[in-house]
């Protein structure tokens, strides 16, 4: 039996199907495409999927399995909810929606770090033979296809996550409809001069910062996805506009699906990371599951008990202020309270 193959080079990791027709919409070139059913395949999945699935079998045949955390862990109270965005919206109060979907797009354009930066090379810093595992090619293709995905090819006039969540944002609600705005300055957890797991190298911390940090993000997206999918399918709002709107919760879908698979890489990453050893500064090792679990339980705090608390409340208080401009706030206001 021949045994499956673990090692890829970068232009396999970045391969296409061949697609049938591109992907466009508002005239804009969008990324992936359709296939001859019609069905929607995501960018740089050929080789990328395949893989994915190699490394996952040989995981779990060495006794691992990818981590196991899902987009449940932040199933909480969302302020506004969809029922509750939906009351703004019927109301004539639509901007936050408007600002959500743009703020959405830029938070995805960041994403593109990913492909414009190196970063180091785990090996040196782990026992095992990594070459054979996802996290022995996260400099050879993987980063760099993940933040191809979220920030496009713009030179190429190819738009990824960011421009597909522009042209939600036009679908519904037409070009210009809101001045612009800017997303916050960052929205992982703070990381500046704290160490969580100091017998490591701060570089490779930094690294298994970034791809936790990453998988938060993931979780908290896609269940924001999903409530923008149901206020653009919901049949009494953006009545002037409801095909570009059912559109545009395509579009969200697609996009939804690329996610799968960061998603999934993200947990295979991890999940690799927790069944190897690393070499930590004093010379000596410590077991990855020790120390990803150990960063992952202070980053699950932050993402479920300290940061929702403080944007529920910021999002409270800009909600209470467009309501208090209407000429019946106290009406929407009790409208929007019940719809929490």
């Amino acid at each position: 039996m021949t045994s499956p193959r673990l090692r890829y080079t970068r232009e396999e990791l970045l391969t296409d199907h061949e697609f049938a027709e591109p992907q466009m919409a508002l005239g804009q070139r969008l990324h992936g495409g359709l296939l001859d059913d019609g069905s929607y395949q995501p960018p740089r999945a050929l080789v990328r999927e395949p893989a994915l699935d190699a490394w996952e079998r040989a995981l779990r045949a060495r006794g691992g399995r990818p981590f196991g955390a899902s987009a449940a862990l932040l199933d909480g109270q969302r302020v506004p909810t969809a029922e509750q965005q939906l009351v703004l919206i019927r109301n004539g109060l639509d901007q936050g929606f408007w600002d959500s979907l743009t703020i959405t797009g830029k938070i995805e354009a960041r994403g593109r770090l990913l492909a414009d930066m190196e970063f180091p090379d785990l090996q040196p810093a782990i026992d095992d033979d990594i070459s054979e595992m996802a996290i022995g090619h996260l400099n050879e293709g993987l980063l760099l296809a993940h933040g191809l995905d979220e920030g496009g090819q713009p030179e190429l006039g190819i738009g990824g996550h960011d421009a597909m969540w522009f042209v939600v944002r036009d679908l519904a609600f037409g070009p210009d409809a809101y001045p612009d705005v800017e997303p916050p300055e960052s929205i992982a957890r703070p990381e500046a001069a704290v160490r969580h797991v100091p017998e490591i190298a701060p570089e490779i911390e930094g690294l298994v910062s970034l791809l936790a940090n990453l998988l938060i993000i993931e979780f908290r997206a896609e269940l924001g996805f999903a409530d923008t999918q149901t206020i653009l399918r919901t049949t009494d709002v953006f009545r002037d506009r409801r095909a570009d709107a059912d559109r545009a919760a395509e579009i969200v879908e697609r996009i939804r699906t690329d996610e799968l698979i960061h998603v999934r890489s993200l947990n295979l990453y991890l999940g690799e990371m927790r069944s190897v050893r690393f070499r930590t500064l004093d010379g000596g090792a410590i077991d990855g599951a020790e120390l990803i679990d150990r960063f992952w339980s202070g980053l699950v705090h932050w993402a479920t008990v300290e940061q929702p608390v403080r944007f529920a409340d910021e999002q409270r208080r800009l909600s209470h202020a467009r309501i208090a401009e209407h000429d019946e706030p106290e009406r929407i206001l009790a409208e929007f309270e019940a719809a929490a």
